[in-house]
């Protein structure tokens, strides 16, 4: 008996499960999608359309709200739910509101319109590369590269180390590998905006470069666009246009002044095209910021340039890596990641596993070999060039110093 009863209660679950619930009968057929019958009155796809127009046209100044047409509709909300979905759907049914595609195709326009302004900057500034060539024609060549100095967040040890090491070596060129400006105003991580002073971080990049100029007064200078500084000019065109536009007009003022380029002769390499719409699009951009010098060192701002099949250096990372590689053209060669300028602490990540340096690079041109001597500044002293540098009292930061008292008393 029990056997019995639990078939039957199984079978009663199977009946169950398998229940298929019947599409609405729009006119009395199944699966007609076009009528719908509330209360054994019909009402087709057309009368809705018809009955939301007629409202619109009787309303013309006013947008037709779900709870308006609630109130004023002569189709019930169960029935143009039934047919349409959504009020959203129902509205664009009617033809009073763009259709999705429409309105896609609307936005895209309205995203290139914005961009007209910003791409006559984008053409603009890729012309600055060659403004001030002062590369001598000599065999042998000498070079020094740093990046990430990041303007008032650079180590104020290592802008000395690295100006009176190129009063001493005197190189044809300075290459000024990216992020000469920190800017954190327009980077990804949150700042208080309290906090911002971008005139300031300006004027502290600037000096930077005057600073540059003055141990190097003979030498070319090379600024190869960076993250930040690209941020930087979308920034002023997208969001402070107008404003860019009326310096531009009262002053003549315009990006090579801002960058200081025309002041200290500086060449600015951006080859990237930052008319871009999402962060992701500008980062894949960026990697096209770089540099081929006498044909034998590539000089690039991210890790990319490894790929490319010339001994050469980024940034980016602050962290100094060396990577060797062959090929037959250049034989055995290296990569250098360079440390960076910046001080070894930041808000928004753990800038103790930063390291700091820069790079002296020569080459011979003729058989287009090249020697690097990578020049690690440290936390209390530097070797450039057989010159020892000390760390002066007023060139330590609250980091280092807990860093060293860690280290002398192991404890933090």
């Amino acid at each position: 008996m029990k056997d019995t009863d639990s078939a039957k209660r199984k079978g009663e679950i199977e009946n169950i499960k398998h229940q298929r619930t019947a599409v609405p009968s729009l006119s009395g057929k199944p699966g007609d999608a076009n009528v719908i019958k509330v209360s054994d009155i019909s009402y087709s796809r057309e009368e809705a359309i018809n009955d939301l127009r007629s409202l619109g046209e009787s309303f013309p100044e006013r947008r037709i709200t779900r709870d308006f047409y609630r109130h004023h509709a002569n189709i019930p909300e169960t029935a143009w739910t039934a047919l349409f979905g959504t009020f959203a759907e129902f509205v664009r049914a009617a033809g009073m509101e763009l259709s999705r595609y429409e309105n896609k195709i609307r936005l895209r326009t309205a995203q290139h319109a914005s961009n007209d302004h910003l791409r006559e900057v984008n053409e603009e500034r890729k012309s600055y590369g060659n403004l001030y060539q002062r590369d001598k024609k000599n065999r042998f060549k000498t070079m020094i590269a740093c990046s990430d100095l990041h303007d008032v967040e650079c180590d104020p040890f290592y802008l000395r180390v690295l100006t009176e090491t190129i009063k001493t070596i005197d190189p044809n060129i300075v290459c000024i590998d990216g992020d000469l400006f920190d800017l954190a105003e327009f980077g990804k991580y949150s700042n208080d905006p309290r906090e911002w002073d971008t005139v300031g971080r300006i004027k502290a990049g600037l000096g930077i470069i005057s600073d540059i100029r003055e141990a190097a007064p003979d030498a070319q200078i090379d600024l190869i666009e960076g993250n930040h500084e690209a941020r930087l000019v979308k920034h002023l065109v997208e969001n402070s246009g107008a404003l860019t536009a009326l310096l531009s007009d009262l002053h003549e003022f315009d990006l090579r002044k801002l960058l200081g380029l025309d002041k200290y002769e500086v060449n600015y390499i951006a080859n990237a095209d930052i008319c871009t719409f999402t962060d992701a699009q500008l980062k894949k951009e960026m990697v096209k910021n770089y540099k081929v010098y006498w044909n034998t060192i590539l000089a690039h701002h991210f890790p990319h340039g490894k790929q490319m099949a010339l001994p050469g250096f980024n940034g980016h990372h602050h962290q100094h890596a060396v990577q060797t590689f062959h090929n037959t053209k250049m034989g055995s060669y290296e990569w250098h990641q360079m440390g960076g300028g910046h001080v070894r602490e930041a808000s928004y990540c753990d800038g103790s596993k930063w390291n700091n340096g820069f790079l002296i690079v020569n080459v011979d041109t003729f058989t287009e070999s090249v020697v690097f001597d990578y020049v690690s500044v440290g936390s209390t002293f530097s070797v450039a060039g057989g010159t020892w540098f000390y760390r002066n009292e007023d060139e330590y930061y609250p980091a280092l110093t807990k860093e060293l008292q860690f280290r002398s008393r192991g404890q933090w």
